[in-house]
């Protein structure tokens, strides 16, 4: 019997954003079990459907409303599968919902779906009610929708152990069944070459050298650690540069960040826009001697994965879910005073043969547990019901047993 995944809040796809549409992407594409039908919301300026990775892909129009249109985009696609559902009586149907943004409503759409015995699934992605951006009220609201969603759902898919633990304890009292599979990313040499046009001019236009920078990778807010990150490398004695890739053009923590630390003053420190070509995101990630992460709002992070694949050394800000990706095979820093001025100082003087031990490490720990076609595998076996895990409050996380590995030198 065919299921009918249906799969609501990533902005659709193909993939053009970020990590939710990559993982639908991701998902639609690799699919082997021909059993499994996927419907996917994507938001667009006009209604109608279209296939694409064998998927049936159906627009969702949506108001230009600020912060809330997020939230009215999945009450929209979830009203869209619910009427798709009853009119082709696929009662045998997953909805699965990617963030936790509808709670004050959810539960209406949730007893409806119940009564046609539609199972709702739920990823709660990271902590998203403790990012810098929102104001006290929106952050109240991501947390009140969160619980709600939480409490109501059949099953939390967390692609984080460390997210899975946290909710388990935090909402012990609703007794959530939960599950873990992780995001995921491909070990793969960019098949962009060293010489390509684009590269070079990409490199010539930002003056950046081949094994002769730090990266930095991701959205340009507050809970990423930027200005921890570039006040270290400014007190570091390196004489490599630290390229920043981010949209910060026209952002008020850009202004009064480069007021306070007056960066613009380093040479090192390059903030070079948004890279949107993949191939060259990917080879830039490979000429780079290591990657700067500071993202400490939780869950898997998609540009750790990417990074972990293809970056040679990786310092990593020292959160739970950080170590939980890194494991052994990344460097970490904290917010201590001087703690990454003194890993750059010590990782720029690393042997060749020990920087490629890293590097391997890194690449073998994602092909291992994070490797597309193995993410690809357990979404079918839940979908489909086969060896689910799912735990519920005497849940006794493997994350919290071998947590915060230290680095095991006989590695390198």
């Amino acid at each position: 019997m065919k299921r009918h995944v249906f799969i609501i809040g990533s902005k659709g796809i193909p993939a053009r954003y970020g990590g939710f549409e990559t993982f639908v992407d991701q998902l639609t594409a690799k699919r082997k079990d021909s059993d499994i039908k996927y419907h996917v919301a994507c938001l667009a300026k006009e209604s109608g459907e279209f296939e694409y990775n064998h998927a049936r892909c159906f627009q969702v129009k949506v108001p230009s409303l600020g912060s809330a249109r997020a939230v009215i985009y999945d009450l929209l696609s979830l009203q869209e599968c619910t009427k798709y559902i009853q009119k082709n009586k696929l009662y045998n149907s997953i909805i699965y919902i990617l963030a936790c943004r509808i709670g004050p409503f959810f539960y209406l759409y949730k007893r409806k779906l119940e009564k046609m015995g539609v199972q709702v699934y739920v990823n709660p992605d990271g902590h998203e009610w403790k990012r810098g951006k929102w104001n006290f009220a929106i952050k109240q609201y991501w947390k009140y929708s969160e619980k709600l969603m939480v409490k109501h759902a059949d099953l939390l898919v967390c692609d984080s152990r460390g997210i899975e633990e946290y909710i388990q304890s935090d909402y012990s009292s609703y007794k959530p069944k939960t599950t873990f599979i992780a995001y995921g990313a491909d070990v793969g040499e960019s098949s962009m070459e060293n010489d390509d046009d684009i590269l070079l001019q990409w490199m010539g236009q930002h003056q950046v050298r081949t094994n002769e920078y730090y990266l930095i990778i991701g959205r340009f807010v507050p809970e990423n650690n930027y200005e921890l990150i570039i006040r270290e490398f400014m007190k570091s004695d390196t004489n490599k540069d630290l390229v920043i890739i981010t949209g910060f053009e026209n952002n008020k923590f850009y202004r009064d960040m480069l007021a306070r630390t007056r960066f613009d003053q380093d040479k090192r420190i390059k903030f070079v826009g948004t890279v949107y070509n993949q191939l060259l995101l990917k080879k830039i990630r490979e000429l780079a001697y290591g990657y700067c992460h500071g993202h400490e709002v939780g869950g898997t992070n998609p540009s750790l994965l990417e990074s972990l694949a293809s970056t040679k050394l990786n310092l990593l800000y020292d959160v739970v879910f950080n170590r939980e990706v890194g494991a052994d095979s990344s460097l970490y820093f904290t917010a201590e005073p001087g703690s990454l001025a003194q890993l750059i100082h010590e990782a720029d003087r690393f042997s060749s043969e020990r920087v490629a031990a890293f590097e391997d490490h890194a690449k073998t720990r994602i092909i291992q547990e994070y490797a597309w076609e193995k993410i690809v595998d357990e979404y079918e076996s839940l979908f489909i019901g086969e060896e689910l895990h799912v735990h519920e409050r005497d849940y006794i996380s493997g994350w919290q047993r071998n947590k915060a590995l230290p680095i095991n030198e006989n590695h390198f």
